[in-house]
């Protein structure tokens, strides 16, 4: 089954930096939705910043200009880049990727995403 595996996640003190990797497994990152969220204890999950299928890509207010998505076709990998990093930005961050149908080049979209298990981020002041 489709896989995605976050890893790069680990504690920082505040003004920091981590770069969150996220591999996939049976599932090659086409120009579907991708992207990653985060949830913080007692909060609801949000998104932290996404590529979108039209290749848009959006950062939460909280993150833009400190945080940084990418992706390597050649690695199927995504990537978030985190700079200057704050104790608000403690989470558990999940990388995300919508299904679709059809070969990654063309894809059709379905609207629902695959989730990888998340990766603890902690960043102490």
């Amino acid at each position: 089954q489709v896989q995605l595996v976050e890893s790069g996640g680990g504690s920082v003190q505040a003004g920091g930096s981590l770069k969150l990797s996220c591999t996939a497994s049976r599932y090659t990152f086409s120009t579907c939705g991708r992207g990653w969220y985060r949830q913080a204890p007692g909060k609801e999950r949000e998104m932290v910043s996404t590529i979108n299928s039209d290749g848009r890509i959006i950062y939460a207010d909280s993150v833009k200009g400190r945080f940084t998505i990418s992706q390597d076709n050649s690695k199927n990998t995504l990537y978030l880049e985190m700079n200057s990093l704050k104790s608000e930005d403690t989470a558990v961050y999940y990388c995300a990727a919508e299904r679709y149908w059809g070969w990654a080049h063309n894809p059709s979209c379905a609207k629902e995403n695959y989730w990888g298990q998340g990766t603890q981020v902690t960043v102490s002041s």
